[in-house]
C-alpha cells in the first residue's frame, strides 16, 4: 500500500512507524492474549501504559513539577466550559483574545454560563489574518485565553503575551508538542489529540495545581479537573487506545529530537510550501500576514474557484488528500503537522510549481 499524504486539518496524520507498532500488538498486548482496547483500566498492564504517556509528556515539554498532566473526554471544545466553570465566579472577570474561529467559540460558552468575559483582542475586522497585539487586559483578571494556532485561519503565536502575572491558558490543540515551551506565566495548556499528539478521543490537560482550589462544590464532579487529578486521570474509564497511541507518538517525537528538533524540522517543510505561495505572482496567495504565519496550517487561495477544483482534483490523483479549505477561508488548505514527512511538504511543493505552470 502507498501512503497518502494526508494534509487534513484534523483527524490528522500519524507516524507511519506509531502506526506500525501498534498494528504489532492491537491483538495481542504485550503477550496478554488480549488486545489493550480489551484491557481494564484498574490493571497494572494499562497503567504502564497511561503513566508512561505522562512521563514522556512531562520529559519532553519539561513540564514542571507544580503541574498536572491529565487525559480527559470531550475534546478541547469541552475545555471551553469547564475552565470558565471551574476558575471563574461571581464577579470575576476572565480576558480571552480572539484570533479566529477557536478562539470565538471559547468565548461562546464562558458567556453561555453567564460568565463575566473582557475581549482583550481581536482580529475579527480583518477575518483573522493576524494576531491581535494590542491587547486591553483587565486588571486582577482569573485568567488571559488565547488559541496558540487557529487552524481555520492560518495565524499561530509566534510569542506568548506578557499577562504581568496573570496565568495564562492556552488551547494548542493544533501546535502542541511543536515546539518548546516556556512556561513562565502559564496556568494551563490542554489540547485535543487528534491533530498533532495522537489519534481522537484523549484531550491533554496540563494545569497547575494551584488551580484546583478555585473550584466549588456545586460543580458536578466528573467536571472538576481535581476529581482527575488526585485520581491520575483514572476516576473513570480512560480512552486507554488513544492514549496508547499519544505515547507512540511522543516516543517518535523522542526519536526526531523531541520538540527542540520538530520546530526546525517544521519550519523547513512550512518553507517548502510557503516559498511557492510567495514566488508565485499572486497566482497563490496565502490567507495570513506574513509574520503570523502558521508551521502548522497553510491556508491559501487562488485566482477561480474552478482553478482550485482542478488543483484538489488533481492532487487528489496524485495520493495528496485533505486540501480542501475551511468554508470560511475558502481556497485550499495545507495541514502539516508534526507527523507529515519532509518529503510530503516537497511533494506538494513541486506539484503546485507544475500545476501553475500548466493552468497559467
Amino acid at each position: 500500500m502507498k501512503r497518502a499524504y494526508n494534509f487534513s486539518a484534523g483527524p490528522a496524520i500519524l507516524p507511519v512507524w506509531a502506526l506500525e507498532e501498534a498494528s504489532k500488538e492491537i491483538v495481542n498486548f504485550k503477550n496478554s492474549g488480549m488486545s489493550l482496547m480489551e484491557v481494564s483500566h484498574r490493571t497494572p498492564l494499562y497503567e504502564d501504559v497511561h503513566n508512561e504517556a505522562i512521563s514522556l509528556i512531562r520529559e519532553l515539554y519539561k513540564v514542571p513539577e507544580n503541574f498536572d498532566i491529565l487525559f480527559l473526554q470531550g475534546g478541547a471544545s469541552s475545555q471551553f466550559f469547564m475552565i470558565p466553570m471551574n476558575l471563574v465566579h461571581g464577579e470575576e472577570v476572565a480576558d480571552y483574545v480572539v484570533s479566529g474561529a477557536w478562539s470565538e467559540k471559547a468565548v461562546k460558552e464562558a458567556k453561555i454560563l453567564g460568565k463575566k468575559v473582557n475581549i482583550a483582542g481581536t482580529s475579527k475586522d480583518t477575518n483573522f489574518n493576524y494576531i491581535p497585539d494590542k491587547l486591553n487586559f483587565t486588571p486582577n483578571a482569573k485568567y488571559v485565553h488565547i488559541t496558540s494556532n487557529e487552524t481555520i485561519h492560518g495565524v499561530q503565536y509566534k510569542k506568548f503575551p506578557e499577562t504581568n502575572g496573570v496565568p495564562l491558558i492556552i488551547d494548542a490543540s493544533s501546535d502542541i508538542f511543536s515546539y518548546p515551551i516556556d512556561w513562565k506565566n502559564i496556568g494551563m495548556i490542554y489540547a485535543g489529540a487528534q491533530k498533532n499528539a495522537g489519534p481522537a478521543g484523549a484531550t491533554i490537560v496540563i494545569i497547575r495545581k494551584d488551580f484546583y482550589e478555585r473550584e466549588k462544590d456545586t460543580i458536578p464532579t466528573m467536571l472538576r479537573y481535581s476529581t482527575h487529578g488526585k485520581e491520575n486521570s483514572l476516576y473513570n474509564t480512560a480512552p486507554g487506545f488513544s492514549i496508547y497511541m499519544i505515547g507512540l507518538n511522543l516516543k517518535w517525537l523522542k526519536s526526531q529530537g523531541g520538540v527542540e528538533g520538530i520546530k526546525k524540522i517544521n519550519e523547513r517543510k512550512a518553507k517548502l510550501i510557503y516559498d511557492v505561495i510567495d514566488e508565485s505572482n499572486g497566482y497563490y496567495k496565502a490567507h495570513p500576514q506574513k509574520e503570523y504565519r502558521s508551521l502548522m496550517n497553510i491556508p491559501f487561495v487562488m485566482k477561480s474557484e474552478d482553478l482550485e477544483k482542478k488543483l484538489i482534483k488533481e492532487s487528489e490523483a496524485l495520493n495528496m488528500v485533505g486540501l480542501k479549505g475551511h468554508r470560511s477561508v475558502g481556497g485550499l488548505r495545507a495541514s502539516i503537522y508534526n507527523a507529515m514527512p519532509e518529503e510530503g511538504c516537497k511533494a506538494l511543493a513541486d506539484f503546485m510549481k507544475e500545476f501553475m505552470k500548466k493552468n497559467g
